[in-house]
């Protein structure tokens, strides 16, 4: 595999290919864009001071996954770059597929600057298909910085395989798998099992990636995924003591919209590659593009962090100079790449364009995959 491109050069070509630019939705293009734009023309009041004060992060997911590590990760760094250095506590409120806390963010977050969400690919999912449990509005949301990461499956050793090539070997065997929901970032993996023809029975009612973790740990099902910076926090460990399997990557994707192996297990064969020592053939048709749509939805801005409907410009400014601070920060360049892989962060306005990729689904996709979802698992809409 060639160097990787540096993580700005490599950001930027990515979201300002045609192949992205021609699907940004108008309507949250201008909603985000407006997000963005710094009122240079409007003197700030007083400088925005969060001395002696407690910033609530809400993580709607339980305590051990992939969005808890990631904000439990940023929260001492970012406190140090904001005025006043605030204490900045992450708040984890569960539950329905991360819609409970969303939801709960959208009416009641304060717009002071001391509330603040941390979304994953399972709180996008869930709004791009309209699922009815949705009551919160992206759009109504500022960003502040977004975070691609990858993907990784793994399987029990008790199944007996030790490689993708070994894939195969998996139809026919009774296979579970822990998950938040089918609408949830769950949905990625669940679709490609089924373009690799490999059944699997979704055990649903997970309160994060983390609670499913802990059931492949206690032996309840024997297949999962993590997002990267779970899987190198808790699960590397498992698979140094033998008791996971890693199979393969999703991938990352490049400026021309091809999947590449993920820079931060490079070792690992990506979905693509998968797909083709299994079918013997490269993917192609509407179930892999629609796949590779929900992909980038899902990672191309798998994390991001947002205040609220309403928030003072001169505030929203302040967070966006404190996550850029962050990311070029010594320590931060010291610890991330064991923490969250070798991913560029997206800050000011890279930001909004990563939310402008992931929040842009087609409604021939969408429709393709409610009706999967429906078909597969008796999702309504």
């Amino acid at each position: 595999m060639k160097n990787p491109q540096s993580p700005k050069s490599s950001l930027s070509k990515l979201f300002s290919t045609k192949s992205f630019k021609s699907k940004a939705l108008t309507g949250l293009s201008t909603g985000l864009a407006c997000m963005a734009a710094v009122t240079l023309a409007t003197p700030i009041q007083a400088a925005v001071d969060f001395s002696g004060k407690r910033v609530e992060w809400i993580i709607p997911f339980k305590e051990g996954g992939g969005s808890d590590t990631w904000a439990r990760f940023y929260a001492p760094m970012i406190s140090k770059n904001l005025p006043g250095q605030p204490t900045v506590v992450v708040k984890n409120i569960p539950g329905g597929g991360s819609t409970k806390g969303a939801n709960q963010f959208q009416r009641r977050a304060k717009k002071n600057g001391l509330n603040i969400l941390g979304t994953s690919g399972s709180t996008q999912f869930p709004y791009l298909l309209g699922d009815k449990r949705v009551k919160y509005e992206y759009k109504d949301w500022n960003v502040v910085m977004a975070t691609p990461t990858g993907g990784v499956f793994y399987v029990s050793p008790s199944l007996g395989i030790n490689s993708a090539e070994d894939l195969v070997k998996l139809r026919g065997k009774e296979l579970k798998y822990g998950s938040q929901g089918a609408t949830s970032l769950d949905l990625v993996p669940l679709l490609a099992l089924d373009l690799l023809d490999i059944d699997v029975q979704a055990i649903f009612g997970m309160k994060g990636r983390g609670a499913g973790r802990l059931a492949f740990e206690r032996g309840e099902v024997n297949i999962d995924y993590q997002t990267s910076s779970a899987f190198l926090k808790k699960v590397t460990p498992l698979v140094t003591e033998g008791k996971a399997i890693p199979i393969m990557t999703w991938g990352v994707m490049d400026q021309n919209g091809q999947l590449q192996r993920d820079p931060t297990f490079p070792e690992l064969p990506h979905f693509a590659e998968v797909y083709q020592m299994i079918h013997g053939k490269q993917p192609e048709g509407t179930a892999f593009n629609v796949w590779k749509s929900f992909f980038v939805a899902g990672f191309a801005a798998q994390k991001g962090i947002f205040l609220p409907k309403g928030t003072d410009q001169d505030v929203i400014e302040t967070w966006r100079k404190a996550a850029a601070e962050t990311v070029a920060s010594d320590e931060f360049g010291a610890r991330s790449e064991k923490v969250l892989g070798k991913y560029p962060q997206a800050v000011m306005g890279d930001a909004v364009k990563a939310f402008e990729v992931a929040l842009n689904i087609s409604d021939a996709d969408r429709q393709w995959v409610r009706d999967w979802l429906t078909k597969k698992y008796n999702v309504r809409f």
